[in-house]
């Protein structure tokens, strides 16, 4: 094809882009100056932003309120973001969720932590084909984000450093990961950000890492099939017979006594909280 062929198709794609984005403004205009969009009143953003901060807050009893009332499912003041119901409510979804996000991440959850917790949430409407199943998507999703940061701000009083050294153990959780590594991501020196991680956790930095990774193995032994081995080598544990170990210690159990007592078992919110 000869290039003057070439520059006149990319012209007319541009020309017709253009038309497409000139089509929706006058679409808008249209429907701006009609009478249907007066009948419409949102809600006042003070409403939405005090949820937004319960949550951010760890408020348990506010948030629960609010789902207990379906205040998600009020479509009065709510604008329409799509003519089917169900999508019209997806949408609604992946804007809460986003706006949970930042505002979690603004009063201190972890970053890497805070986005992936958004985009399993999000990436699991596509398995929805409902309002209720949404809506109680919506419900599981924002007492989540809630009980983390509850758990957050009863135990963070630590420094920048310390923060920023949890944040990267949380984002590499699944690697091999020593005081070295730490040092380097910090611009500090390996001796004073043990000393430093010792005073303000309580705990030495490769004891926070391997109660991390235990956490995490739990997880996988109570809700996936993935055997010792795969859970060990998923860890970066050195070997399986080190993972059982570990487990052990921590726990006080064997990873497959704890698999045989705990597989599949879903925690109770309520009951948690009263433990805590």
């Amino acid at each position: 094809m000869a290039v003057f062929d070439i520059e006149n198709i990319v012209y007319a794609l541009k020309g017709r882009r253009e038309e497409i984005r000139m089509s929706y403004k006058h679409e808008w205009v249209l429907i701006e100056a009609t009478d249907d969009i007066d009948e419409m009143e949102h809600r006042e953003p003070t409403e939405e932003f005090l949820f937004y901060r319960a949550v951010a807050t760890g408020d348990i009893d506010k948030v629960k309120q609010n789902c207990e009332q379906e205040r998600f499912m009020s479509d009065k003041g709510v604008g329409i973001l799509s003519k089917d119901p169900v999508t019209n409510l997806k949408y609604h979804f992946v804007i809460t969720t986003a706006m949970i996000t930042r505002m979690c991440r603004e009063h201190g959850m972890e970053l890497e932590q805070a986005f992936r917790l958004s985009d399993f949430y999000i990436q699991k409407l596509d398995d929805i084909n409902t309002e209720e199943e949404v809506h109680r998507l919506h419900d599981a999703m924002v007492m989540d984000y809630t009980e983390k940061m509850r758990k957050y701000f009863r135990s963070d009083t630590n420094s920048k450093h310390i923060n920023a050294c949890k944040e990267y153990i949380y984002s590499h959780i699944k690697e091999r990961i020593t005081i070295e590594d730490l040092a380097d991501v910090l611009g500090v020196s390996a001796s004073y950000l043990s000393r430093l991680f010792k005073k303000e956790v309580g705990v030495s930095v490769s004891s926070y890492i391997r109660k991390r990774k235990i956490e995490m193995a739990k997880n996988l032994l109570r809700f996936s099939d993935y055997s010792m081995i795969e859970i060990a080598n998923r860890l970066s544990f050195s070997s399986q017979s080190h993972f059982i170990q570990q487990f052990r210690e921590v726990e006080g159990i064997t990873p497959k006594k704890y698999r045989d007592e705990y597989y599949m078992v879903q925690w109770d919110l309520e009951e948690v909280s009263k433990t805590e």
